[in-house]
């Protein structure tokens, strides 16, 4: 359990479904507050942002398992220390547009990327897809067995959590996949919304719900049992990575990217259930 049981509260579906007890999960902070915590970490003590600060990231919450094993050798690639700032890829292109000082946005998918470059928010000639993702359902109960997504119907399975579609990229993914086997209608009054992908983990995880929607990469070397959604139900995942046009560290910003390009990075990648980028766009 990431955190402790007194810290519970109630989350309820932004679609005016059933409420659910979860855990409290990270990414909750007021978006003002997140700002003013990523302008002052990186300052030097005198009125401005440091080129000599962090390196702040802001990423994908299913990238956050990856990361964190990749962050000692990404650290000594770059020569500097990486602060990460995990969430919803539109929440956090939310944040970016509200003027947080980030060096570089990780995405889970292309579309919040492209949403950002009309205002010159993003170094257009970096945008950079290092990675596919892969949608899955997993259960914690290896006795809850699940072979398809028609056995999300199955009464037993009362509810699912789900990243939210409307800024989530894996909620959204999750949504059309439904749709596409013409499940919707019949799931949507079990469905519970998490903030983001490692939400809907922890919902999962904390045993509130029988089932979540989540990445391949935080239940992989999870007990319990998953399947994995076919790719033709959804669009591409295609994780993608962008400078922030307002960068005081460009160079080691685009350092990051070309070692999410590295081989090693590429191979721990696949560990953790991505397709490498030469093989998602062969």
């Amino acid at each position: 359990m990431l955190f402790p049981a007194q810290r519970r509260f109630i989350h309820r579906n932004p679609a005016g479904g059933r409420p659910c007890t979860g855990l409290l999960a990270r990414g909750q902070i007021p978006i003002l507050i997140l700002i003013l915590i990523l302008f002052f970490l990186p300052l030097a003590g005198c009125g401005g942002q440091s080129k000599n600060g962090p390196l702040l990231i802001s990423a994908a919450a299913n990238l956050q398992p990856v990361l964190t094993a990749l962050t000692p050798a990404l650290q000594e690639a770059v020569g500097m220390d990486v602060v990460f700032n995990y969430g919803s890829s539109g929440r956090l292109a939310q944040q970016i547009e509200q003027g947080a000082p980030v060096d570089l946005f990780l995405s889970a998918n292309e579309d919040y990327v492209e949403e950002l470059l009309p205002a010159g928010l993003l170094d257009a000639n970096s945008i950079t897809p290092f990675a596919s993702g892969c949608l899955v359902i997993w259960t914690r109960d290896d006795h809850l067995l699940l072979e398809s997504f028609q056995d999300l119907t199955r009464p037993e399975i009362q509810r699912i959590a789900m990243p939210n579609p409307d800024h989530a990229p894996y909620g959204a993914a999750a949504r059309q996949a439904l749709q596409a086997t013409g499940l919707w209608e019949a799931v949507q009054p079990k469905l519970v919304f998490g903030e983001n992908v490692t939400q809907s983990y922890q919902f999962a995880q904390a045993g509130d719900v029988e089932a979540a929607f989540v990445s391949a990469s935080q239940v992989i070397s999870e007990k319990g049992h998953w399947i994995a959604a076919p790719p033709g139900l959804y669009p591409p995942l295609e994780q993608t990575a962008a400078v922030a046009a307002r960068s005081l560290r460009p160079n080691a910003a685009q350092t990051v990217v070309q070692f999410l390009l590295s081989p090693a990075a590429q191979g721990l990648l696949r560990q953790f259930g991505y397709l490498p980028i030469h093989e998602a766009s062969s």
